[in-house]
């Protein structure tokens, strides 16, 4: 008798490159777990908006000139045709601005829209706080399970006992593939399902590979 399935909520800002890596795992913890990934969306510039004197100069400018572009188009998308656009938008946006290195451009995003099949006067919801509320609400679902001390991507799941278990990342690069990303899902949802755990964590000494 097969497995049933479950679902695996996956928060993203599709600006980070960090996240994108973990959304590629989560797209070969498919294909080995009864998983099934579904697609919300967060935002860096809403949770760090009250701290941007704290962050460096660099990363601020970053969160001020582009990072609520991206993420307002999805969540138009979302809102206009559905939440099955979502992933598939996405995985276009992701091409282009990390693996293609286009950036978080308009051109990109217009490009990406185009790619999935949506219109591409979409792009034009990036400098439009029309849909703000549904995006800080799914933002604020997302951090709700976790906590405000994390970041990109947040990924919750049903656990064993019926409670959720919810966790930040993983951080991880390339991205595992076949059995070493079933490998990966296991040993997070265990130690992430373990009463009072809360961290693991060693410097980055890599950049993503996109490959």
């Amino acid at each position: 008798m097969s497995e049933s399935r479950t679902t695996a909520d996956f928060y993203f800002d599709p600006l980070c490159p960090w996240a994108w890596m973990t959304s590629r795992w989560m797209l070969e913890v498919e294909k080995v777990r009864p998983i099934d990934v579904r697609w919300k969306v967060m935002s860096l510039a809403v949770l760090n908006e009250d701290r941007l004197d704290e962050v460096p100069a660099e990363y601020r400018e970053m969160l001020e000139t582009q990072a609520w572009g991206p993420v307002r188009v999805v969540v138009a998308a979302q809102q206009l045709h559905g939440d099955e656009v979502v992933g598939k938008l996405y995985t276009a946006l992701g091409t282009r601005f990390h693996n293609n290195s286009e950036g978080p451009t308009r051109e990109a995003i217009a490009g990406a829209l185009r790619d999935v099949g949506l219109p591409e006067d979409l792009v034009e919801y990036a400098d439009k706080d029309t849909y703000d509320t549904e995006l800080r609400a799914s933002h604020q679902e997302g951090i709700d399970k976790v906590g405000q001390d994390v970041g990109t991507p947040v990924v919750a799941v049903p656990g064993p006992d019926g409670d959720e278990v919810a966790f930040f990342g993983p951080v991880v690069t390339p991205t595992p593939r076949g059995e070493a990303a079933a490998r990966l899902w296991d040993g997070t949802l265990l130690v992430a399902s373990t009463p009072g755990f809360y961290e693991i964590k060693r410097t980055r000494t890599a950049a993503p590979s996109f490959e």
